[in-house]
């Protein structure tokens, strides 16, 4: 028997969370909007007068008024949203309690063991549930009803808003090859790029690939998504309450002026690295390799990753690690606006391997040591008086050898 999947999101989720207190904003063209004075002025969300003026998120603002003069910008409440989603979630929990969150305004909902108690039919039963949250909670979502995951995503995206369409073993190839490969999920825009190359972009094209040539030029990408292309999809939905592996840990910001400088740059890489640190320790998790992204005032994006000689969970190897890195391909006085630290390749610390160096001095050895009691130290201090409580000065963070700036 097939599973009954349906995937529900939200519409406009952050505005129409900001037009409940607003309503007399409704008709115009509102978008919710980052900080412009701490750059961070891109647009987060639109709602449909918005959309129909070409507004798109993550444009900047100046973008979205050229296309929309009379848009009117609002700050955001993640505080809002955040309680929202939780609300729409306890919804959803009345129907299953395999209940899956994909970010906050998007959820699976596996139906396979209680559609029968809602009347058996996936479709009303998706009616109801956008029925109950817009009566409840006044905001609207869209739904998809499939037999996987994959294919219940695309009917959530497929017509908008506050609709259900329903992707069948009857009609799935007809909705959904011709979609352009872009909407199958996890398809961005490298693996888009790589198969425009070959003449592939739509599903029914990739889903005619041979696996042996996907697998050559994307990996094992190519494979999953042609099996999510040819329906074979079998990810389970898990319950919101079962926590998901940590794949990654990583922090990122963007600065309200450009760093130029190595010092400047160190100093903030640096603290990214303390707090990349301080929740990998919180969760008992070490770190076997780190990542650096950086952003140019023109929105160019450059990454670098390496493998760390040893796991770790402390700030002055991923710092030090992230520093090299990022010399690599970038050389002072280019200007940063927004840096990036990422921990991967993750182990559980009962997991965690350094290998024995006997021609490491001791004193190298003990300084490491009193680098762990440290940064154990600032854990518990930040846990009693907050994240903001304590932080490494600059002494601490300029290695002697950088040259300043």
């Amino acid at each position: 028997m097939d599973r009954i999947i349906l995937h529900c999101d939200l519409n406009s989720f952050f505005a129409s969370v900001e037009l409940l207190s607003r309503p007399e904003l409704r008709a115009m063209p509102v978008a919710v909007c980052g900080d412009p004075n701490a750059r961070h002025g891109i647009i987060l969300a639109k709602n449909e007068p918005a959309k129909a003026c070409g507004v798109q998120t993550a444009e900047t603002i100046w973008q979205a008024r050229r296309k929309c003069p009379d848009l009117y910008l609002l700050p955001p409440h993640h505080d809002q949203y955040r309680l929202y989603s939780r609300a729409v979630n306890d919804i959803y929990a009345r129907y299953t309690d395999l209940v899956e969150p994909f970010g906050i305004d998007e959820s699976w909902l596996d139906l396979t063991g209680s559609a029968h108690l809602f009347g058996g039919d996936p479709k009303a039963i998706a009616d109801d549930i956008r029925r109950t949250v817009r009566e409840e909670l006044g905001l609207t979502l869209s739904v998809g009803v499939s037999f996987n995951k994959v294919f219940a995503k695309l009917g959530s995206d497929y017509r908008k808003p506050d609709a259900t369409t329903v992707i069948s073993r009857q009609n799935w190839r007809e909705i959904v090859w011709p979609l352009p490969v872009g909407s199958l999920l996890f398809a961005g825009r490298a693996s888009q790029g790589k198969l425009r190359q070959y003449g592939v972009e739509t599903v029914g094209q990739l889903a005619a690939c041979q696996p042996e040539m996907l697998e050559s030029f994307l990996g094992k990408n190519g494979l999953q998504l042609l099996s999510y292309a040819r329906g074979e999809d079998r990810e389970a939905v898990r319950s919101r309450f079962q926590q998901e592996p940590v794949k990654s840990v990583g922090n990122g910001q963007t600065f309200p002026r450009d760093l130029t400088s190595r010092r400047e740059v160190r100093e903030e890489l640096t603290l990214l690295a303390d707090s990349v640190a301080s929740r990998l320790r919180a969760c008992d998790l070490y770190a076997g390799g780190v990542q650096i992204t950086y952003r140019t005032p023109d929105f160019r994006n450059f990454s670098r990753q390496a493998q760390l000689p040893a796991p770790t969970h402390l700030m002055r190897p991923l710092a030090d690690e992230c520093m090299e890195l990022l010399e690599r391909i970038w050389k002072p006085p280019a200007p940063i606006r927004m840096l990036t630290v990422t921990a991967i390749h993750l182990t559980e610390e009962g997991d965690a391997w350094q290998q024995e160096d006997l021609f490491t001095p001791v004193p190298q050895q003990e300084k490491q040591q009193k680098q762990e009691k440290l940064e154990q130290a600032m854990d518990s201090i930040r846990g009693k008086y907050g994240k903001t409580a304590i932080r490494f000065g600059a002494s601490h963070i300029t290695k002697e050898e950088d040259p300043l700036p």
